[in-house]
């Protein structure tokens, strides 16, 4: 067919090379004769040829599989059908066990339109202004090639009727590779074949007999007269595609009113992505078409009908561009290119006129005529595009406008989000945006709905998500900021979000609860949402007046306007009423002058301070890095390097700590900067067998500490095996051998306190940088310098234990880590100047008591890790500047985390009550043993940590109840699963996000708790109005009472005037006493 077609094409052409016009008007002639020179030249090159695999190809972009069954509906409502009726036919023979067929009436298709349908990618709905959905000519090949492998298409218009098959079961079969599309057409009234071409039209019906569900024209025919309008349309899908378990995709048989989405779960998944009626009845902004699925009508929406106080926002922008661009740049080509074809034209004239001369003949004028017509047509073409060009450059520079409107969705508030629409078909629902995206109660509920035109926003191929990313995103976020505007609007949050819900029947803690189906509820929900239902006749919307007994009233498919209960709607002839919606403004916060200037002098520190860091950090990620470094620095890890870096990862993936208990509130506080003890020597590197131990000991929490000495020579790393050896072999060696271990060792921790000093004043992400790249550093290489040092270790550990120092453990303000504090011999060249440690609030002399010394330690501070305590809660940080003056020291701190509307830095006094140290020493921490072993004194060798012990033991304890106790409390739809914490280990536990883990509890917890307030008050105020209800009666009866005992003594006054009866049990005693005497 293809080829068929080509063929009337060269014909058409071979007319015009021959100087004879094809059978068309002017303005094609011109088309002709403009492409006739082209088609010479081009005739014999080779054509791109669509391959039968691209029939499949082709339809897997539609991932959603609803997507591919629009596309045909959407091309119904392009043919202005009013009705489309979409149902299944059993046939077990064919694959899937049913046909699915899609019947409108449109305007249908003739022959030649039939034709468009097999050219990919032809569409004459194309074009910037117009409003129809198709615009790309693929939309009934890709979809229903989705949906099966075969279908056969019916079309009625005028007075022909047109068969179009299109089957991959029939390529496969006969083995073909290029495209066959077989397209026979007959008369209306006498059934007879539209051909020129008998043999042709004997192979289309044979190929459509052996290949399609009917065999014979009678049964073609059949199908025909399913189209009863004058014109229509009839697509037949078989041979559907099955999933794995060799079902179709399609499910028809657990609805029998409804298509459905097979294997998809009823909870958890919006019905819109399941059921296809549901599906359908948002498919349309404003939908006018009848929409029957399996012989029943969908009730379709317009959504902005369907929401609980509806606004609507004018949103103007000139963001929207790279469409409007895209279409000048294509008129300014068809521009130049008709210019050119106009002045080739005009020159032609020129020449045959020059040529012509005085030459009258008829022959001659008749040449000159024609060209002259073709130079005018030309031109005329050229100036209308050059119309064109313009208008749409006007367009570009001229601001989009689209109408955002917002409503609540109070009869399922878990169906919350954006429906974003393009020429008033659904491309994406559900989107959340703006504060919906922080996933709290704020917005939630509320749906927006915005329509895109074509020429702002683009839709792809499938139509169901957008061409141009960014400028959708940047729609989603100006929609974003309207939505926050809209919630403010409403004042529900002012008002109470729960109790706002708790009005409409949503009395569960759960949000995706549906509301209760009590009467009032219903009522409540009904009145606040008029019904608008389309009358099945004129196609026109009516909103139905509140009608206490047309709460859940179902109305009929064939409902019409006369049905209406509103005189002044109950006509077809009566206008449609436009939906009255109040309009809202966005109020955006101006900023002030100070406010932007303080802003900028704020970023302006900012990126002088990364400048600063940047300048002095010198970064190291390979051996041959650290050969450029000075000869002087040590290349060997220290003890406190590994340990400064084990600090900075900690800090890292550090989670919020809770506060502190109050008996550790009132603990006295460590000693200030400036009564730090001085750095001890460092010890060399332990022996290659105790590195192991090393290694595990970064995992694990650091030991308790003992009871503060009075006295302390150094500040020294955490205690390690070759810290205690060294102490061990100085005790056992003379003093000369000892002095110069000592000195060498001094020089070191100079070396590494110049080094500290450095990285203390760099950025928190270069300190993050270069904990990461200590971690990298190769393993091999701390072995090797262990075993360098193994014999050396070896003979410290013989040494005599009765002759080594006195050795305590200390917790360090700085490094958040135990030290041990070793009295060392009182040799003069060993013994630094000691340093008195006294309670908070104590006086001590030291030579740090000097002010520039001072000055010195307080810059000290920088790096420390606190807590700061701001608005009630307390918020982990690291101090990275400090203030010091005569009365009193500041630091700032840089918090790890805070919420939005905390800065994420903050000046606080040092020593204040809203600033603590992280995580200071705990007596309750301390073993019974550790307890002990401190009071005793001096602390034993700390035993061989690769050999299991007790320690291993508590701590496996401790991580098996901390995982019981998350287990216990662990809240529902938590984002980490509660079967992950059985596997977790014990650093993934210290890392665990414990303030999300309790906020969530705590949250969960409120909900519950509020939920149980709210219907413990509904029905106290149930009780209460049933109280004064019974009260109201009673006060009533009583009235009546009294009312009857006055008739009754009336009436025996009027029959006995000499009776007395004053009091109620006088008229009661006479009552008893009539009754007795007639007994």
């Amino acid at each position: 067919m293809a080829a068929s077609c080509r063929d009337d094409e060269n014909a058409r052409l071979e007319l015009v090379l021959k100087g004879r016009r094809p059978p068309q008007d002017q303005e094609q002639h011109c088309k002709y004769s403009s492409v006739a020179m082209a088609y010479s030249n081009y005739c014999n090159l080779s054509r791109a040829q669509l391959t039968f695999e691209y029939l499949h190809t082709n339809s897997t972009t539609h991932e959603f599989l609803f997507g591919a069954l629009a596309e045909l509906v959407d091309n119904s409502r392009d043919a202005n059908a009013t009705r489309i009726d979409i149902y299944t036919e059993k046939r077990q023979e064919m694959r899937g066990g049913y046909m699915l067929c899609f019947l409108d009436d449109g305007i249908g298709m003739n022959p030649d339109e039939s034709t468009h349908v097999i050219q990919f990618g032809k569409s004459n709905k194309r074009s910037p202004e117009s409003t129809q959905i198709g615009q790309y000519g693929n939309g009934l090949k890709s979809g229903s090639m989705r949906i099966g492998k075969d279908f056969i298409l019916f079309t009625k218009k005028e007075n022909t009727l047109t068969c179009l098959f299109m089957s991959r079961t029939f390529h496969e079969e006969e083995g073909l590779d290029e495209v066959i599309v077989p397209l026979p057409s007959w008369d209306l009234k006498t059934k007879e074949p539209l051909t020129s071409d008998p043999e042709k039209y004997a192979i289309e019906t044979e190929l459509i007999y052996k290949y399609s569900p009917f065999k014979n024209q009678e049964q073609l025919m059949e199908q025909f007269n399913k189209i009863e309008s004058s014109s229509g349309t009839l697509v037949i899908i078989y041979n559907l595609k099955l999933m794995d378990n060799r079902e179709p995709e399609l499910d028809v048989e657990t609805d029998h009113q409804d298509i459905l989405m097979a294997g998809t779960p009823v909870e958890g998944v919006k019905p819109e992505r399941r059921s296809f009626r549901a599906y359908a009845a948002v498919l349309y902004i404003d939908p006018r078409m009848r929409i029957f699925i399996q012989g029943h009508k969908v009730r379709t929406k317009r959504l902005s009908c369907c929401l609980y106080k509806p606004r609507v926002y004018k949103y103007t922008s000139t963001r929207f561009k790279t469409r409007a661009e895209q279409e000048v740049k294509k008129a300014d080509h068809l521009a130049k290119i008709a210019e050119e074809k106009a002045r080739e034209a005009e020159s032609k004239q020129m020449a045959l006129e020059a040529r012509l001369g005085d030459d009258l003949s008829k022959d001659s004028r008749a040449i000159l005529r024609k060209v002259q017509d073709s130079a005018m047509m030309l031109r005329r073409d050229c100036d209308m595009k050059k119309r064109v060009l313009e208008a749409k450059q006007k367009a570009l520079k001229e601001p989009k406008e689209l109408n955002f409107i917002f409503g609540v969705n109070i009869e399922q508030r878990d169906l919350d989000g954006m429906f974003v629409y393009n020429c008033s078909r659904l491309i994406k629902m559900y989107e959340k945006t703006g504060p919906q995206l922080e996933g709290g109660m704020a917005c939630g509920g509320v749906v927006g709905v915005v329509d895109v035109p074509y020429l702002i926003v683009e839709p792809t191929h499938n139509k169901q998500d957008f061409a141009d990313a960014k400028e959708y995103r940047h729609l989603l976020r100006s929609m974003g900021e309207h939505l926050a505007q809209y919630w403010k609007d409403s004042n529900i949050a002012q008002k109470g979000i729960v109790k706002f819900w708790d009005e409409f029947g949503y009395l569960s803690a759960s949000w995706s609860a549906p509301p209760s189906s009590e009467p009032r509820y219903k009522r409540r929900r009904a009145m606040e949402i008029p019904l608008t239902i389309q009358c099945d006749k004129c196609l026109k919307w009516r909103t139905l007046p509140f009608q206490m007994d047309a709460v859940d009233k179902r109305y009929p498919d064939s409902w019409v306007c006369l049905m209406n209960p509103d005189s002044s709607q109950d006509r077809c002839d009566a206008s449609e009423q436009k939906q009255n919606v109040p309009c809202g403004v966005l109020k955006k916060d101006k900023q002030t002058a100070e406010d932007k200037q303080k802003e900028l002098a704020e970023k302006i520190k900012q990126q002088q301070g990364k400048l600063d860091a940047l300048q002095k950090t010198s970064t190291v990620k390979s051996v041959a890095d650290v050969k450029k470094l000075p000869l002087d620095v040590s290349m060997k890890p220290t003890e406190g390097s590994s340990q400064a870096t084990r600090s900075s990862e900690r800090s890292i993936t550090r989670p919020r700590s809770p506060p502190l208990p109050a008996h550790l509130k009132s603990a006295p506080p460590y000693r200030a900067a400036s009564q730090r003890p001085t750095r001890a020597p460092v010890t060399p590197p332990p022996a290659a067998k105790a590195e192991p131990s090393r290694s595990r000991g970064a995992a694990k929490p650091p030991p308790p500490p003992a009871k503060p000495v009075a006295k302390a020579t150094a500040k020294t790393p955490a205690p390690s095996r070759g810290s205690r050896t060294l102490a061990k072999a100085l005790a056992g060696k003379p003093s000369g051998q000892r002095k110069r271990m000592i000195d060498q060792e001094d020089s070191e921790e100079e070396e590494e306190e110049e080094e500290e000093e450095e990285e203390e004043e760099e950025e928190e992400e270069e300190v993050e940088e270069k904990a990461a790249e200590s971690e990298e550093e190769p393993q091999t290489k701390k072995s090797k310098m262990a075993a360098a040092s193994g014999n050396r270790g070896k003979v410290l550990e013989k040494a005599s234990s009765a002759k080594r120092g006195k050795l305590d453990e200390v917790k360090t303000q700085e490094k958040r880590v135990s030290t041990p504090i070793r009295q060392t011999p009182t040799t003069p060249t060993a013994t630094p100047k000691p340093i008195s440690i006294k309670p908070h609030g104590a006086k001590a002399k030291s030579p740090q008591d000097d002010p520039e010394n001072d000055t010195k330690n307080t810059q000290k501070d920088k790096g420390l890790l606190v807590e700061v305590r701001v608005n009630k809660e307390w918020y982990t940080g690291k101090v990275i500047a400090v203030e010091a003056n005569k009365q009193s020291v500041r630091w700032k701190v840089k918090f790890d985390y805070v919420p939005r509307s905390t800065p994420k830095d903050r000046w606080v006094f040092k020593g204040s009550d809203d600033v603590r140290l992280m995580r200071p020493p705990s007596p309750i921490t301390q073993t019974p043993d550790t307890q002990q072993e401190s009071e005793k004194g001096p602390a034993p060798m700390e035993p061989d940590t690769t050999q299991p012990g007790t320690s291993r033991e508590v701590t496996d304890s401790l991580v098996t109840m901390l995982r019981t106790m998350l287990r216990y409390f662990f809240p529902p739809a938590f984002r980490i699963p509660k079967d992950d914490v059985n596997s977790m280990t014990a650093e993934e536990l210290v890392a665990f996000p414990l303030k999300e883990y309790f906020q969530q509890y705590e949250s969960g917890l409120q909900s519950l708790c509020n939920s149980y307030q709210s219907r413990a008050d509904a029905r106290a105020k149930a009780v209460e109005e049933k109280s004064n209800s019974n009260e109201v009666k009673l006060k009533e009866a009583d009235e009546k009472l009294q009312k009857l005992r006055t008739n009754i003594v009336a009436l025996l006054q009027k029959v006995q005037e000499d009776i007395d009866i004053n009091t109620d049990d006088e008229l009661d005693a006479y009552i008893e006493d009539l009754l007795t005497k007639g007994d």
